[in-house]
C-alpha cells in the first residue's frame, strides 16, 4: 500500500468523466488498498479515485465514527433514487482549506458493485448521502465548488462562527 497525491482544485483530470470498471485486476485492488490509506491519512470520509489521478469509477465512503471501521468500497455507483433535502457545509481533499454550504438530497438510493464486481444496493440519509453525492459528482468531472449557495470560504472563518 502506498500514499497517493491529492490532486488539487485547477488539475484538469478532475474535469474528466472517469471511466466505467468492468473487471477487477491487481492494479484495481492495489488502487482501492491506496486510495484507503490516503482517505485515513488526509482524515477524509470520502474519495474518488480521481482525486488521487486514476479515471475509475469507484469511490470510498466511511462517515463512521468507529475507529477500525473499513470504508464502503463502491465501484461504478450509480444514484437510483433521492428524497428530501439538506444544506450544509461541503470541504474536499482537492479544494483544502475551503468550505461552502451545498444543497443536497437527505436521503439517497445508490447501486454499485463491490470489489468482487458483485452488485449491492445502499440507501442512506445524512452525511452518508451527503458523502455519496460528492464523491459521484467527482466521477463526472464535477466539483462541491460549483454547487455552493453564496461564497466558499475558508475553514478556519467557519470554525470560528
Amino acid at each position: 500500500m502506498a500514499l497517493r497525491q491529492i490532486r488539487i482544485m485547477g488539475d484538469p483530470i478532475l474535469e474528466k468523466r472517469s471511466k466505467e470498471v468492468n473487471m477487477i485486476t491487481d492494479r484495481t485492488r492495489e488502487l482501492i488498498e491506496d486510495m484507503k490509506e490516503t482517505l485515513y491519512e488526509q482524515n477524509g470520509v470520502g474519495l474518488a479515485a480521481v482525486q488521487v489521478g486514476v479515471l475509475k469509477r469507484i469511490i470510498l465512503v466511511d462517515v463512521s465514527d468507529e475507529e477500525d471501521a473499513e470504508p464502503i468500497v463502491m465501484i461504478n455507483p450509480v444514484i437510483k433514487e433521492t428524497e428530501g433535502e439538506q444544506e450544509g457545509y461541503e470541504g474536499c481533499l482537492s479544494v483544502p482549506g475551503k468550505t461552502g454550504i451545498v444543497k443536497r438530497p437527505q436521503r439517497v438510493v445508490v447501486e454499485f458493485q463491490n470489489e468482487n464486481l458483485e452488485s449491492v444496493t445502499m440507501e442512506g440519509e445524512g452525511i452518508f448521502a451527503r458523502c455519496v453525492c460528492h464523491e459521484c459528482d467527482h466521477l463526472d468531472g464535477e466539483m462541491y465548488v460549483h454547487r455552493v449557495i453564496g461564497v466558499l470560504k475558508d475553514v478556519d472563518s467557519v470554525e470560528e462562527e
